[in-house]
């Protein structure tokens, strides 16, 4: 049995996965996450700024020492959305290197592969689509996992995330107008709906989702060899579960495989949009933080199924940093003859050397 630690850093969240990997297949992942909020201001100003890449730095120096006291035998560090738009991403690389990690900013295609590879280990032998909804992008990948074997047939990262489409259309701390939300679902509507036609991403069954009415819906309808089910993962999605549920505090245990329908996201949509920030952020099941850019994932998970046709999404947990450590379990000393499973490997630094 292999110990690995994986960090993963997003456009709102920062996060540190410790698992026990054998034989190919995850036997205990233990999680933890930050808000440290590193897509600020970026859509903008397609820069990081100085104080978010300050938070993510510390946030990983806990991770970095966490990980060593877990006694984890390498560590690999991600960088996804925000650190692929920003001009002066290599800044915060070079900090990072400092605490010993080998930073790397992947692309949205191997985003979506790893995402999909944990996701996927719930639903053996079943095609489903499975999106990562985040806060710069959403990855889309479908394909089976079947028998430990992995069969993508479409993986695509589209710019739709909840911090950029709060920082595009939404106020932060208002009431947000109608025709700014209308705008929002356009926005998602227009990136979502090519890449569903590319990949043939609408749901197998027949009417399993009503038409959106918004511009570029596509038509009912199931495709040829297109998915059974939707499976979404990232912050928004589980808060939503969250809210519904009014976990305080959050038990994973009830999130996990949670279904949520598109009637329920447009009413959570519609309560959400009804508040204030600050009301938002006094909801049992939010967390605080999230508050300022909850409603632009509703938009864009609402969208997404109106796009694909799903009436009805599964939630999991089980996303990039469950792929993530799979991957990293391969690439560590003495596993050279181990192949990735989706063909990509990060780079492994030895705790004991971290700072």
């Amino acid at each position: 049995m292999r110990r690995v630690a994986c960090i993963d850093i997003g456009t709102m969240t920062a996060r540190l996965a410790v698992a026990d990997v054998e034989g190919g297949r995850v036997q205990r992942l233990a999680k933890s996450s930050t808000i440290c909020n590193l897509g600020q201001d970026v859509d903008r100003t397609r820069m990081l700024a100085t104080d978010a890449m300050k938070r993510v730095f510390l946030c990983c120096h806990e991770y970095v020492a966490s990980a060593a006291a877990a006694g984890a035998e390498g560590i690999c560090c991600t960088l996804t959305s925000a650190a692929r738009d920003a001009g002066n991403a290599a800044e915060l690389e070079e900090a990072l290197r400092s605490l010993g990690l080998e930073p790397e900013v992947i692309p949205g295609e191997v985003e979506g592969a790893l995402t999909f590879l944990g996701v996927a280990q719930d639903f053996g032998g079943k095609r489903i689509l499975v999106a990562d909804n985040g806060g710069g992008s959403t990855e889309l990948a479908c394909g089976v996992l079947a028998d430990g074997m992995l069969d993508l047939q479409f993986v695509e990262s589209t710019n739709v995330g909840c911090r950029r489409i709060t920082d595009k259309f939404l106020s932060a701390g208002e009431l947000p107008a109608a025709a700014d939300l209308e705008a929002a679902h356009e926005f998602a509507a227009g990136l979502f709906s090519p890449a569903v036609e590319r990949g043939g991403l609408r749901a197998a069954v027949a009417g399993a989702g009503a038409g959106s009415a918004t511009a570029g819906s596509a038509p009912a309808g199931p495709t040829s060899g297109a998915p059974e089910a939707l499976v979404v993962c990232g912050g928004t999605v589980t808060t939503l579960v969250a809210l519904d549920l009014a976990l305080a505090p959050y038990d994973s245990g009830r999130v996990h495989l949670a279904r949520l329908s598109r009637q329920k996201v447009a009413e959570l949509e519609k309560k959400l949009a009804g508040l204030t920030v600050e009301q938002r952020a006094e909801l049992p099941g939010i967390q605080p933080k999230r508050a300022p850019v909850i409603l632009g994932g509703v938009v864009a998970i609402g969208e997404l199924m109106d796009q694909t046709g799903f009436d009805e999404l599964i939630v999991s947990e089980s996303d990039l940093l469950f792929g993530l450590s799979l991957a990293a379990a391969t690439a560590l000393p003495g596993a050279d003859g181990e192949k990735s499973p989706v063909g990509w490997k990060p780079t492994m630094r030895p705790v004991g050397k971290v700072g």
